[in-house]
């Protein structure tokens, strides 16, 4: 053993003589888990007989799914359904964003009347509400537009101004406007303070610090949920047979089913284009996340450190690390 001080206490390092032995490696040797193996047969065993019975289940009819699958109505319908979700989504965001700068207004009618809003159309059911647009015509048989208890300058019947199709998308849209509030509200309220402080102490205007500097940071919180939302609002289309409105996936199949008196394959058919398109927009949704996530992880990307490298002028390793 050996000691050195320095002005301070003395560490005592050990040091290995020349005839030392080297010492001895460790041979660790990993914990057995049989529960774990064994719980993983027992899941690949049931999802193979799953497999195995649904593929030899006559009433899943599989041929029927195939010949129906690509049907033109079907394919039709689907797009549809694609064009009732981007509609309602663009409709609902917008709507959304205004809501929560209402929310989040220091003017206390206009954070009532937001708040208000968000009450009525978070605490009654989608169903219900579509059913009341689809009533559109009987609550409201026309519109007058004019001033107020004066004089009208025209009047507009609801039942030939609004189509199913429309009332469908205005009654999604104004549901999910409030959902989407919520999340905008909650991803603006996640950035400092401080950010839109310094904004203002350079000179920029609200909108600039909105759009330059609260919203790019904001984006990191609100896109996973507004990316369920949509999701969520793509399989919502199915409901607006409530207004009523049957022309998107889910009606078009069950109509299909009518047609052939067997619902199963048709069942099936309608499953298996939701699937493909929430497949799509969870992959959108990923590249997304990881878009606005740029910066908020201390880990670099490959750029990121051939531009450290090329600035130091050092090599770059092919796993991604300097040396």
């Amino acid at each position: 053993m050996r000691g050195k001080q320095s002005g301070g206490p003395a560490v005592v390092t050990p040091t290995a003589g020349a005839d030392s032995p080297p010492p001895e490696l460790i041979n660790a040797v990993p914990l057995r888990r049989p529960g774990r193996w064994i719980a993983a047969v027992v899941v690949v065993v049931l999802l193979g007989l799953f497999i195995y019975g649904a593929a030899t289940n006559s009433a899943y009819d599989w041929h029927a799914v195939g010949q129906y699958l690509f049907d033109t109505r079907v394919e039709q319908a689907a797009m549809i359904t694609l064009l009732l979700t981007a509609l309602a989504m663009a409709g609902a965001i917008v709507l959304g964003i205004i809501l929560a700068v209402m929310r989040l207004s220091p003017n206390p009618v206009l954070k009532s009347v937001a708040w208000l809003y968000v009450w009525f159309f978070r605490g009654t059911p989608i169903y219900v509400q579509l059913v009341f647009w689809g009533l559109m015509s009987t609550i409201y048989k026309r519109l007058d537009l004019g001033i107020p208890f004066v004089h009208q300058f025209a009047h507009i019947k609801t039942n030939t101004f609004f189509s199913y199709f429309w009332l469908a998308v205005i009654g999604l849209a104004l549901n999910e406007a409030a959902y989407m509030a919520e999340i905008v509200r909650a991803g603006i309220s996640s950035v400092d303070e401080g950010q839109a402080e310094a904004a203002t102490a350079l000179g920029m205007s609200w909108s600039q610090t909105m759009l330059r500097i609260v919203l790019p940071q904001a984006m990191r919180v609100i896109i996973p949920p507004t990316g369920n939302e949509l999701i969520s609002m793509l399989k919502t289309t199915s409901l607006v047979t409530a207004v009523p409105y049957s022309y998107e996936l889910y009606s078009r199949t069950r109509d299909l089913s009518i047609e052939t008196f067997n619902p199963i394959p048709m069942l099936l058919v309608a499953s298996a284009w939701y699937l493909l398109f929430t497949s799509i927009l969870m992959v959108g949704q990923f590249y997304l996340e990881r878009h606005f996530a740029r910066g908020a992880s201390r880990k670099m990307s490959a750029r990121q450190l051939q531009a450290l490298a090329a600035a130091q002028g050092m090599p770059v390793h092919r796993e991604g690390s300097l040396g």
